[in-house]
């Protein structure tokens, strides 16, 4: 279902993934204070920038590990719209969950700026892993 404020499913399901120990509303005020932060720090609209930010840092490619005779191969594969999904918000959360702001909403603002930007930790990651997706392109033929 989409969420109370902006009656969007992508910040429904971010404030999912943010949430601990079942606590929505402490998930929802911190994901909309960034919101609020992210809009007020670029003079543009939050969540376009939010929703900008996620799709930089989705994946297109990932290596999966398959076993044939007696070698482990890193084989690279296309990653379904769904898991692009999770993974971006996955890193978004757990990169901005290191940076040295004060509170959560002000390190997941200063992550959505970098990833709008094409940069930061999370769109890093994401190089990391298309790099690692041509490096084993040879074993493609691996697939099933």
């Amino acid at each position: 279902m989409p969420d109370p404020k902006f009656n969007d499913k992508l910040v429904s399901q971010f404030v999912n993934y943010l949430m601990r120990r079942g606590k929505k509303s402490v998930s929802e005020s911190i994901l909309y204070d960034a919101i609020e932060m992210l809009s007020k720090k670029a003079g543009e609209e939050g969540l376009d920038l939010f929703h900008k930010a996620v799709s930089n840092v989705k994946p297109v490619l990932e290596v999966r590990s398959r076993r044939v005779g007696g070698a482990t191969y890193q084989v690279p594969i296309e990653v379904r719209p769904e898991r692009r999904t999770a993974l971006a918000i996955r890193w978004i959360i757990h990169y901005a969950g290191t940076r040295n702001d004060k509170t959560m909403a002000d390190k997941l603002a200063s992550e959505f700026m970098a990833a709008a930007n094409s940069e930061g930790s999370a769109i890093k990651k994401k190089e990391d892993t298309h790099k690692m997706a041509e490096a084993n392109k040879a074993f493609a033929h691996f697939r099933w």
